[in-house]
């Protein structure tokens, strides 16, 4: 097998943490960027040892030169607290990190990968969403930092394939959670989770009805890989994503199951934005990737819950 070079932006974080792993495991060379906005040395430090990887802190709206054969760009905050806490700064991870990472890709010769996101769809008036869907997005709300961040990001690709011939894979993640997932990132997942161990209020936002869907992050990087070995000619959009669909209620009550928790459910007004659906259709990944989601909600929660139960000690 041929060692690849591989640029992971993010790497530090929950997602990319979990690709860096799984990119050394199949014998590559690593080399993560992070800034630790939302990274953590903690999700990594486990890998330092190796000496296929390498770790430099850097901001992805400043231009980075190396020279290597991939890139996987997830660099950007992706929570809402974390987003909105500095609306400025995600956008500008989010269009001038696509601006600089594909000008490396141009310069080198080497493939890019961008980490788009389910987000792009907005508050659906299609349901499930296939990669057509154009997206019902706010432009000027207080979640628009992020979706239409990510939405310039795309359209970036789209220019630099066209114009300048750069190899470029989208795919759009819909809701993903697992371990190394950041205690206080206020996603749902996460949140349900924490406020069980602790014994504390669960917080079910508006009335529990609206419905996520949950893939498991390993699912996730299968379909990363996958996507990124492609052939060249399927650069995407594709999502990725679990079509299992699940109202808030049900997850919440599903933790409390599996914590043995005797939290109580507490209601509170729906933030602005909010969407009230969200459920991928992969067909499109099932065709080309031969991709589906394999690990059920039930038994990544326990992985989870395991993790979160560690770390909160």
């Amino acid at each position: 097998m041929n060692q690849k070079k591989i640029l992971v932006t993010g790497g530090a974080g929950f997602i990319g943490s979990h690709l860096c792993e799984r990119l050394l495991k199949e014998g590559n060379e690593v080399l993560c960027l992070d800034n630790y906005f939302t990274g953590s040395k903690s999700n990594i430090v486990h890998l330092m040892d190796n000496p296929y990887f390498e770790v430099i802190r850097h901001d992805v709206v400043h231009s980075f030169h190396v020279d290597v054969d991939e890139i996987y760009n997830l660099a950007c905050p992706a929570s809402p607290v974390h987003y909105q806490y500095n609306p400025i700064k995600t956008i500008k991870t989010s269009v001038m990190g696509a601006i600089n990472m594909l000008g490396l890709a141009k310069r080198v010769k080497a493939k890019i990968l961008q980490a788009s996101t389910s987000e792009v769809y907005g508050d659906p008036h299609v349901h499930p969403q296939p990669e057509s869907y154009w997206g019902n997005v706010n432009p000027i709300g207080i979640r628009s930092c992020y979706d239409e961040g990510k939405r310039c990001a795309e359209t970036l690709f789209m220019d630099y394939h066209r114009q300048n011939g750069v190899k470029i894979k989208i795919v759009r993640i819909f809701n993903t959670y697992g371990p190394k997932m950041n205690p206080a990132d206020g996603r749902v997942v996460s949140n349900f989770i924490v406020q069980a161990l602790k014994g504390e209020d669960i917080t079910i936002y508006g009335d529990g009805t609206q419905t996520r869907s949950f893939q498991y992050v390993d699912d996730l990087v299968e379909a990363m890989i996958r996507m990124m070995n492609s052939a060249d000619s399927f650069i995407g959009p594709v999502n990725t994503g679990n079509p299992g669909e699940f109202t808030m209620l049900e997850l919440a009550n599903l933790v409390l199951e599996l914590t043995n928790s005797k939290s109580k459910l507490v209601f509170k007004p729906l933030p602005s934005d909010d969407p009230k659906q969200r459920k991928p259709d992969i067909s499109l990944a099932k065709k080309e990737l031969g991709w589906e989601p394999k690990i059920a909600l039930k038994d990544g929660l326990i992985k989870t819950i395991e993790y979160f139960d560690t770390i909160l000690k």
